[in-house]
């Protein structure tokens, strides 16, 4: 794994990732954003397993709802190609470009 792998990975992921834990899956699915994919479904996994909110009265209030969907939103930007990852396969330069035609009128007989 590159230094511009592990930085993207930490941007998706935050900062208190486990490297080594990055290194392993990595090796195994052989890209940042397969990576990146698999982190996140844990981590809603995980979120889903605990109540999505907590109330006590006039004390407390906590809801985990917007973060599952937080994550679900992630992970849609991700399975799209979006942000790009540095391991992406290069793109076709000339894929989406506009090409011009030029119509020459020919002469009549």
């Amino acid at each position: 794994m590159t230094e511009a792998i592990r930085a993207w990975l930490l941007a998706q992921l935050g900062a208190a990732t486990d490297l080594t834990d990055l290194e392993y899956r990595y090796a195994r699915l052989g890209t940042a954003r397969a990576v990146a994919i698999e982190v996140l479904y844990e981590r809603i996994a995980k979120l889903r397993t605990q109540p999505t909110s907590v109330n006590l009265s006039g004390v407390v209030a906590v809801s985990y709802t917007e973060n599952i969907k937080a994550y679900e939103r992630q992970i849609a930007a991700l399975e799209s190609g979006q942000p790009p990852s540095p391991d992406d396969p290069a793109a076709d330069p000339t894929a989406g470009d506009i090409g011009t035609i030029h119509l020459i009128a020919r002469a009549r007989r």
